[in-house]
């Protein structure tokens, strides 16, 4: 049962003499099968409906030119009308809700839904995002019936891979630290997701990145990964199996990096060995955006010398659908796997199998259906609806972990004279959204929260700082003209239609360089230029707010280029040194890709110290700061200039130093301060532990996270979300974040003191564990028990408790690991009997050779409402008799 790991080595170049260059002329001269023309007096076999989508796809697939074959192994697939063939486009982000096709309904970070530890409300959630799919591709359906870019059916989530290290910037993507729940929360989104429809699939959900892909990012591309067996099998993996063999998940996302020597996308072992011999998988499998390319680029994993090489090197591995990455020229290979297969690399039955899977799949979304039949109480309407957002609130209410609660300050429950709220993320809308985002309508910030919750509070506001730097506030349009002597006012901006200053111009003066791209402006620019005059003299930072590139120059110096950003920019500002009084040439480019929403331009003045916030703060009953991160600063392939980041990811855990310093002065005025933190990853609040009274970890909470903050703090609902993760005392702490071994991760191997462990969250009411119970003290291997316990709300008011299960294995490397959960509401004084189903493989642990196996012993069952050692546990014993061992 030993995994074998051989077969890892480099592949040899082939001289076949093919170059990528001259095989796209092999595109100009199909080559055109038999059976690639059906007889014009017979209906074509594919649009049977009445056989299965496997019969009618591989007739389809039969009926095609090799060239036309490579066309549709893109992520944009063109149509092919002969057939009848709709285009599609196969790229579709819904990580927290509908990203990037305009309005819709935003939720919680997945990290932070991860914190609701509520399997039955994530996948509500995941089936109001496959609805809103579905809207979304009614409401801009090609006219041939296909989809566009973000409007198809196939979605590239959930992110199962395991958040081992807390500096990675993309953790936020994921459902935490630990595989079980990552597993549940993921098998659980993919269910809302796909449906269960008898025939029709409601979307695809991909499970990604598989596998072993954590991070860091400025390496993602080139990192070769070799984790031991036991590793492998015992965190990489577990997720993944269970939303493939529990969850049904459609569609797999093969990674960037490389395992074990060989790249993700070309994996033997990772594609055809594991995923499809040992799981069954039947779907298909997408490359990561730009992954395939990695395979061949001498800038990469230059795993093969050509790229008709490493086409045949994925596709026979079991990669079916190639996704190219425009950010960094990384095509889609049409003409490298016509080139492959002519070469002899590989035959064309590969290519026809991976697309067999492909229109399998799209069969199934009944793309090729009449579509009334299909879904047919789903409109084109159906988007950002009321429900939907009732929805994203309770989902954001029940995210919301309690970190510390000292003297109860919380909750309001009477409301303060004057409250102050402060910090960068009090009012900021990117907060809200995270990454991977929709725009929603009515997007409520932690103050507009505050300000409807407590309408008879006088409700002061200052930012105080910003995340990594000083204040930011809107260029004033008083300071803008656009003539060298001011004659006239504002900016003359010139509007492009095409994404470089290119197509169709349109002049005008306006007040200032703002504006509000619509989903139809994809790929236009601006330009504004002008005048601009200092009111003060001193240091100001100046950067576009903006959802795409940007640049900006002050007397033709260029002080700022984030032109080329990957998902979103960073919040990067240019420095300059300007006089009061003096007017300089300003000039500001902005590119629309595909985000929408308002953009402006900001600055902070020299005079942005924080004493505003000090002074809110000194008149106030009660300060509510509101800090932490934004996924501006932490996130994928980004560029932070700041100390503690580095690439998207962090190279420290504390809160950055302009917020820290400004807290400290806050608190330092006497007054009792709330710290509310919105980030995707832990922040080390060591001091703020020692002397800030209250915490609560907000995450990025959606567009109604605001409104769910206030009615925390007010005290409308007691908190009972839970850390998905460790929040550790510092990154020092940690082993080097290159390293994938899991020694010291995790709160399954880290035995050094925490500052929260993962599972914690407090509550304003309290619970006792009473009265264990097993179905049988003593077992077989392999045989499942069934476990009690009784939980009673003690305490003086309604409300919602995690309870968690840990198994104590014995000789298991491993701290005692979650093998159960269930969030239940509770009425006080109520109490309640919950049973947890423990089947071998929540009883098994991993041994060093990667075998996974339920073994004899004595077993200890914690049973609580946090981590055995951090929480107040109760617990019974197991005895296990015999040996068995469990399929990978």
């Amino acid at each position: 049962m030993k995994r074998d790991f051989k077969g890892a080595g480099r592949l040899s170049g082939l001289d076949f003499g093919v170059r990528a260059i001259a095989a796209l002329a092999l595109l100009a001269t199909p080559s055109v099968s038999a059976s690639a023309v059906a007889p014009a007096d017979t209906a074509p076999t594919y649009s049977d409906t009445n056989l299965t989508p496997e019969q009618r796809a591989k007739d389809l697939v039969g009926r095609m030119t090799l060239e036309e074959k490579s066309l549709q192994l893109g992520h944009a697939a063109p149509a092919i009308p002969r057939l009848g063939v709709p285009q599609y486009n196969w790229w579709n982000e819904g990580l927290h809700g509908v990203a990037r096709a305009g309005i819709a309904t935003v939720y919680p970070q997945a990290i932070g839904m991860a914190a609701s530890w509520n399997a039955p409300l994530m996948e509500q959630v995941g089936d109001a995002v496959s609805t809103e799919f579905r809207a979304k591709y009614l409401e801009r359906v090609h006219p041939d019936g296909g989809a566009e870019f973000y409007r198809g059916l196939t979605v590239w989530s959930p992110n199962v891979n395991i958040f081992r290290d807390p500096r990675w910037g993309r953790g936020q993507e994921t459902y935490g630290e630990d595989p079980y729940l990552t597993g549940r929360m993921g098998i659980a989104y993919i269910h809302g997701l796909q449906g269960h429809d008898a025939k029709y699939l409601k979307t695809i959900a991909t499970s990604k990145h598989f596998a072993v892909h954590s991070g860091p990012e400025s390496n993602r591309h080139r990192e070769d990964v070799h984790p031991s067996a036991h590793d492998l099998e015992d965190t990489y993996l577990p997720a993944f199996r269970a939303t493939v063999t529990e969850g049904g998940a459609q569609s797999v996302m093969c990674v960037y990096n490389a395992v074990y020597g060989v790249p993700g996308c070309a994996s033997d072992l990772l594609l055809s060995r594991t995923l499809r011999r040992d799981w069954g998988f039947k779907g298909y499998v997408v490359s990561d955006c730009g992954a395939v390319a990695n395979v061949y680029r001498e800038d990469s994993l230059h795993y093969t010398k050509t790229a008709p090489e490493g086409v045949a090197a994925s596709l026979k591995a079991g990669t079916d659908l190639i996704c190219g990455d425009y950010r960094n020229n990384m095509t889609t290979e049409p003409e490298n796997i016509v080139a492959a297969v002519r070469a002899g690399l590989m035959p064309e039955a590969t290519v026809d199998q991976a697309l067999e899977r492909l229109f399998t799949a799209r069969i199934r979304l009944g793309l090729f259906d009449p579509r009334g039949t299909v879904f047919p109480g789903i409109t084109a309407q159906d988007y950002n609806t009321p429900d939907h957002r009732a929805l994203s609130l309770q989902m954001a209410k029940d995210s919301m972990v309690l970190l510390k609660n000292h003297g109860d300050l919380l909750p309001l429950s009477t409301p303060p004279k004057t409250i102050a709220v402060i910090g960068p993320n009090a009012d900021s809308y990117d907060v809200l959204v995270g990454n991977y985002y929709g725009r929603p309508t009515k997007p409520v910030t932690v103050l507009d929260g505050v300000r409807a919750r407590f309408p008879a509070s006088k409700v002061l506001f200052a930012e105080g700082s910003g995340l990594i730097g000083p204040a930011e506030e809107p260029v004033p349009d008083s300071a803008l003209c656009a003539d060298g002597d001011c004659a006239t006012k504002g900016l003359k901006a010139s509007y492009f239609s095409g994404p470089a200053f290119s197509g169709t111009e349109a002049v005008r003066v306006e007040p200032n360089a703002r504006v509000s791209w619509s989903g139809e402006d994809k790929n236009a620019s601006a330009r504004w230029t002008g005048y601009l005059t200092a009111p003060e003299t001193g240091e100001y930072r100046l950067r576009f707010a903006s959802e795409n590139g940007y640049r900006i120059w002050i007397d033709d110096q260029l002080i700022v280029d984030e032109w080329q950003v990957g998902d979103a920019p960073s919040i990067a500002s240019g420095r300059v040194k300007l006089k009061a009084g003096q007017r300089y040439a300003l000039r500001v480019d902005a590119v629309q890709r595909d985000a929408t929403g308002d953009q402006r331009l900001v600055w902070s003045r020299p005079s942005a110290n924080g004493d505003d916030a000090v002074a809110a703060a000194r008149q106030a009953d009660v300060v509510i700061f509101v800090g932490g991160l934004s996924a501006r600063i932490e996130g994928e392939e980004m560029k932070v200039e700041a100390d503690g980041f580095a690439g998207g990811d962090r190279t420290s855990l504390d809160l950055p130093a302009p917020q820290q310093k400004l807290l400290e002065r806050i608190h330092a005025t006497g007054k009792p301060v709330v710290l509310v933190l919105m980030n995707g990853s832990p922040l080390s609040v060591t001091w703020a532990d020692k002397n800030v009274p209250a915490i609560v970890e907000a995450w990025y909470p959606g567009g109604e996270g605001g409104a769910a903050v206030a009615a925390l703090l007010s005290g409308d609902f007691s908190p009972a979300g839970r850390l998905p993760i460790t929040f550790h005392r510092s990154a020092d702490d940690l082993p080097p974040f290159g390293d994938y071994a899991m020694t010291g991760r995790t709160y399954r191997y880290f035995k050094k003191p925490v500052l929260y462990p993962f599972g914690h969250g407090l509550s304003f009411t309290k619970f006792v564990y009473d009265a264990p119970t097993a179905s049988s003290a003593a077992i077989k291997a392999g045989a499942a028990v069934q476990v009690s316990v009784r939980v009673a709300n003690t305490g003086g008011r309604d409300g919602d408790e995690v309870v968690q299960l840990y198994v104590e294995k014995p000789g298991d490397k491993a701290a005692p690991t979650l093998a159960g959960f269930t969030r239940i509401h509770l009425t006080a004084g109520e109490s309640r009997l919950v049973t947890f189903d423990l089947d071998a493989r929540r009883l098994s642990q991993v041994d060093d050779h990667g075998v996974r196996k339920v073994v004899p012993g004595s077993y200890t069952v914690h049973l609580g409402g946090g981590q055995p050692g951090h929480a107040k546990t109760v617990k019974l014993g197991l005895s296990v008799t015999g040996e068995d061992i469990l399929p990978h």
